[in-house]
């Protein structure tokens, strides 16, 4: 019975760890476009917190984001930032104007959806 209860857990195990594997990108050309960010969340398998945010990836390197003003100043906020493909992962600017990148993982790109994991969040898209 120990035995059975073992492999049943090493197979939930190896699944748990196959479904969440890291896409390892080989250039920008997957990822290129304007995508919709429906949410956001501390962890893949957490509740997503929803946002209302556009990223388009450009083959120039630049990375526009797009998202209503918080603070209700502005309707809309627009934030231009470099990125680039290296080893697999995106490096993005962690925030205009600066030279500090921070790394985002490609968790899953199926279709038209991908889920992101970055420094503390993971972003869930859908491409427009």
């Amino acid at each position: 019975m120990k035995t059975i209860t073992s492999v049943l857990s090493l197979c939930a195990l190896l699944f748990a760890c196959t479904a969440n594997a890291e896409i390892k990108l080989q250039d920008n050309s997957k990822i290129l476009g304007k995508w919709r960010v429906n949410g956001e969340a501390l962890a893949i398998d957490k509740e997503q917190k929803k946002i209302n945010v556009s990223w388009e990836f450009r083959s120039d390197g630049t990375l526009m984001t797009v998202g209503e003003d918080s603070l209700g100043r502005t309707k809309e906020m627009d934030i231009a930032i470099k990125y680039k493909v290296e080893d697999g992962i995106i490096k993005k600017q962690a925030s205009p104007g600066r030279e500090k990148y921070e790394d985002c993982t490609v968790m899953r790109l199926e279709g038209k959806d991908m889920v992101l994991r970055c420094r503390s969040l993971f972003f869930f898209m859908t491409r427009n």
